[in-house]
């Protein structure tokens, strides 16, 4: 059997991280990417140095995966920002990054990584959102609207990759202990736990059980859904 071949992005820390230790463990060759090199390193990992919004980067990553592995099987498209901000006081500059990022990039990284699926006819996309989606997070406006941009990128997709045996489908995390969420204050995240139906942290354990799933070979007739955890809906 052919080694799959995994690329994640944010790979350089916090779920990237995990996850990349995680499937390397299980014997894929992962492939990680972020905007700068890692201070660590482990054995079936290659790591790339680019921005999910510079396109020029994104393609030449995407040609280097063709060259040396043959293929792409899956995309986990983790890397994301935030920005805690009452919408009156959020600058534009703030708007336009989280956008690009969050939204722009994980937009980019489907196509170039569809575009190498569709040769093999298989694939799977795994798109991060959040819960303050659904909870309509105070203070969260332009985040928010970012990732829920990513749950309509990730139903369209689905319908539009369905043919190439590509499924798409997304997550979203309850707050876990990441650099991501150690500039909120800690009454703020504890009052978003207690939002959720199992009032606690998440780990990334639990966000790795569920990208499991969506990556396994039995999970083909599942596309376009989002999977939001702690019990938010």
């Amino acid at each position: 059997m052919d080694r799959l071949v995994t690329l994640i992005t944010g790979s350089g820390r916090g779920i990237g991280r995990y996850l990349a230790g995680h499937y390397a463990a299980l014997g894929h060759q992962v492939v990680g990417l972020s905007r700068s090199k890692p201070d660590w390193d482990i054995s079936g990992y290659v790591h790339f140095v680019a921005d999910v919004t510079d396109e020029d980067a994104v393609k030449s990553v995407m040609k280097s995966i063709r060259k040396d592995f043959g293929g792409l099987d899956h995309l986990i498209n983790n890397a994301g920002i935030a920005s805690m901000n009452a919408a009156l006081l959020t600058p534009m500059p703030a708007v336009n990054r989280l956008l690009s990022v969050n939204l722009a990039g994980a937009f980019l990284m489907c196509r170039e990584a569809a575009k190498i699926m569709s040769r093999k006819k298989y694939g799977r996309i795994v798109n991060f959102t959040t819960v303050a989606v659904p909870l309509a997070l105070e203070g969260e406006a332009v985040y928010a609207a970012s990732k829920a941009g990513v749950v309509a990128l990730t139903r369209v997709l689905a319908r539009e990759l369905a043919p190439y045996n590509i499924t798409v489908n997304a997550v979203g995390p309850a707050p876990v202990d990441t650099d991501l969420i150690r500039s909120v204050p800690r009454e703020k995240i504890e009052a978003l736990v207690a939002r959720q139906a199992i009032p606690r942290m998440c780990s990334f354990e639990d966000v790795a059980n569920v990208v499991d799933f969506f990556l396994k070979k039995e999970s083909g007739f599942i596309t376009g859904e989002t999977l939001y955890l702690g019990g938010v809906s």
